[in-house]
């Protein structure tokens, strides 16, 4: 992963982006030597799905309510 100092992004973004676009490569931006941003290729959108996760997965039931039966962590295992 590259590093760039803000003030060097601002004079070099057209052509950093230009750069990720054609590499794949991921940057860091830094202010005062922190990182601040990445400027990584467009993945595309985010999937619609529930909390994020998989598109095939289906939340069935309730999840919310407590069981009706006792259940012990360290049984489960």
């Amino acid at each position: 992963m590259q590093t760039i100092q803000a003030s060097e992004f601002k004079a070099k973004c057209l052509a950093l982006m230009d750069e990720v676009a054609r590499t794949g490569e991921v940057w860091v931006v830094t202010k005062n030597g922190r990182p601040v941003a990445e400027l990584r290729p467009f993945g595309g959108p985010r999937v619609d799905s529930p909390f994020g996760l998989h598109r095939g997965l289906r939340i069935e039931g309730d999840i919310v309510s407590p069981l009706e039966e006792p259940w012990d962590a360290q049984e489960a295992r």
